[in-house]
């Protein structure tokens, strides 16, 4: 398989980093390109292009520390997307940059006492236009 786009959607936590590795070794094969994304989820209060600046610093420190990680091996571009839910808003950035694969990066979390992927997962895996891997660390 060839995958000279690939999407990276990052939360801020250090399963980003072999995530964005990952990505880049892939991309990288290709001469391609990784997109790292990360989603500020806006409440239903709020307008969609409610400016919130703590959300806003933070994601652009993620975004920050990522692009350095990945700029040593492949050709990185990061943005910040605001969205009322997390799980359409990375569909549509994958569908709108015609990207190849999806490489999401999850931590072993437990819900009731057993395994779960959350909510953003099953969505994604359910309507990526492409592949998806999930790295979990």
């Amino acid at each position: 398989m060839v995958f000279k786009k690939v999407l990276v959607p990052v939360v801020g936590t250090e399963v980003d980093d072999e995530s964005m590795k990952l990505a880049c070794r892939l991309a990288k094969k290709e001469k391609g390109k990784v997109w790292a994304v990360h989603v500020v989820a806006i409440k239903r209060a709020l307008p969609l292009d409610a400016e919130i600046t703590s959300e806003s610093h933070r994601a652009e420190d993620i975004l920050d520390s990522v692009e350095v990680i990945g700029e040593e091996d492949c050709q990185v571009e990061t943005d910040v997307v605001q969205a009322r839910e997390i799980g359409p808003a990375i569909i549509d950035e994958a569908v709108e940059r015609g990207i190849d694969l999806i490489l999401m990066g999850i931590k072993y979390k437990r819900s009731f006492g057993e395994f779960s992927l959350g909510n953003v997962v099953p969505y994604v895996l359910k309507n990526a236009p492409c592949p998806v891997i999930l790295y979990q660390q």
